[in-house]
């Protein structure tokens, strides 16, 4: 996967990823954004409410559950020192229908959590990250 970053201007970024789709960040304007977009963090979890959403729906339709919409609320806690690392997560699903067999809807949530979702497992146990830098001189 590979992902490009840009500065809009100040604390303002854009992003986008393989599927070509610019994503817009932005930070408070005491850290010299323009308070005009969703923030990094809030990004990352947004990014997880999506994947276990994609995972709950590919499983329930798999198991031939009929359901209406799927709805996840999802707080967060950090700590307060840097980085300010997620500290607790928890995410509330709700899956709306009419007769919903409990079993099925409890054991795609389970899959989705322990199994499936790629961002619970990289938000759950780090992965090594690498770096470096290069400085373009400007003409």
């Amino acid at each position: 996967m590979e992902i490009e970053v840009k500065q809009l201007e100040g604390s303002t970024f854009v992003g986008r990823g393989d599927s070509n789709h610019w994503s817009v960040m932005d930070a408070t304007e005491e850290h010299d954004g323009a308070d005009g977009a969703t923030r990094p963090m809030e990004m990352l979890l947004i990014g997880l409410g999506g994947c276990t959403g994609i995972d709950l729906n590919t499983l329930l339709n798999k198991m031939r559950v009929d359901y209406d919409d799927i709805k996840m609320d999802i707080s967060a806690e950090r700590e307060e020192d840097h980085p300010k690392v997620f500290s607790e997560i928890k995410i509330k699903y709700k899956i709306f229908g009419s007769n919903l067999p409990e079993d099925k809807v409890a054991k795609a949530v389970r899959l989705t959590q322990e199994r499936y979702c790629s961002a619970t497992h990289s938000l759950k146990n780090p992965a090594e990250i690498t770096y470096e830098y290069e400085i373009v001189e400007s003409e």
